[in-house]
């Protein structure tokens, strides 16, 4: 199935505070609006999960018809 993220909140409580400060810190900008390819919604997180290097807080998607 396709999946467009349209919200995300990443778990950056571990990130150190540089990189929250970080202009180029786009991570979100780079995932919503994205479309993914996964299973289900667990699948959904795991790819964006492995994809950015940080686990997912929360998501909001929509399924993509084809």
């Amino acid at each position: 199935m396709l999946y467009q993220v349209t919200e995300i909140e990443f778990d950056l409580d571990d990130a150190i505070p540089e990189f929250l400060e970080h202009p180029f810190n786009n991570i979100n900008d780079e995932t919503v609006g994205t479309i993914w390819e996964a299973d289900d919604e667990n699948d959904l997180i795991e790819e964006i999960s492995c994809a950015t290097g940080w686990c997912v807080r929360s998501i909001n998607y929509r399924h993509v018809l084809s």
